[in-house]
């Protein structure tokens, strides 16, 4: 937490910042590897050891591969209810998706700021988001144009609806549809950054009470420690169920792609 006077600043843990000192640049591009890149990294690196833990095949499983397992059975079923066989030969990426909100989000959550360093939720930024919802769209309207063609404009009219009505509708519905990749990369955005700032801001009153030498310093600091456990509970529920919710519109969207309605 940055604070200088007592002040509370929550902002300051989603600064950008380049690693090592260096502002590299090339072609007028920085290319610096920064604390997002450092924590994109370890993201990756946290979902290839856990699969790489549960890739033996054993003819009876262990714990690790029960819970890979666990994992890819949960995103195929998804899938496979939201949109039947078809939708199977997307399942990596949903799965790839889910998997890399999840660990991010987790990793974000770690308490390595015991050992003089700071987690960095690379959710937390719209950018990181935003790319993850814009290439999810991408695919959408990949598949439906190339499955469906132009009939593919049959999904902005409701089935039964026709002339002026139809016409009406049409518009809203397409601005609706538009409007997905915004709402899906920015529900996660909203959801981590605004119980990151949360913890942020009990974490500055632990540490202000503390300190302070009201008689109410005490007391405002623990009870600021027990709401701030409350929280950080609930946050670790929100990064599974934030990871879940983007898989679940993935898979709806993609089935409203395969299969026009």
């Amino acid at each position: 937490m940055a604070a200088e006077s007592g002040k509370i600043d929550p902002m300051h843990q989603f600064k950008i910042e380049p690693l090592f000192g260096q502002d590299w640049t090339v072609a007028g591009h920085n290319i610096a590897f920064t604390n997002s890149a450092l924590w994109m990294a370890l993201t990756f690196l946290a979902i290839w050891l856990f699969m790489l833990g549960g890739m033996k095949r054993d003819l009876v499983p262990g714990r690790w591969q029960m819970a890979v397992e666990g994992f890819t059975g949960f995103i195929t079923n998804l899938m496979d209810t939201n949109i039947g066989p078809a939708g199977r030969k997307f399942t990596p990426w949903v799965f790839s998706l889910f998997m890399f909100i999840l660990f991010a989000n987790l990793l974000g959550m770690l308490p390595v700021a015991l050992v003089g360093a700071h987690p960095f939720a690379v959710t937390s930024h719209l950018t990181i988001t935003g790319v993850l919802a814009l290439a999810t769209f991408a695919i959408v309207l990949i598949v439906g144009f190339a499955k469906h063609g132009f009939h593919f404009f049959s999904l902005f009219v409701p089935h039964g609806v026709k002339g002026p009505m139809a016409a009406a509708i049409a518009p809203i519905e397409l601005i609706s549809f538009l409007m997905r990749p915004f709402s899906l990369g920015l529900r996660l955005f909203v959801a981590i950054t605004a119980g990151h700032i949360l913890m942020e801001v009990l974490a500055g009153f632990v540490i202000n009470g503390a300190n302070s030498a009201s008689v109410l310093g005490p007391v405002v600091s623990f009870l600021s420690f027990a709401l701030m456990i409350g929280i950080t509970l609930l946050e670790i529920l929100v990064s599974a169920i934030q990871a879940y919710v983007f898989a679940l519109l993935t898979s709806l969207y993609l089935n409203d792609a395969i299969n026009l309605h």
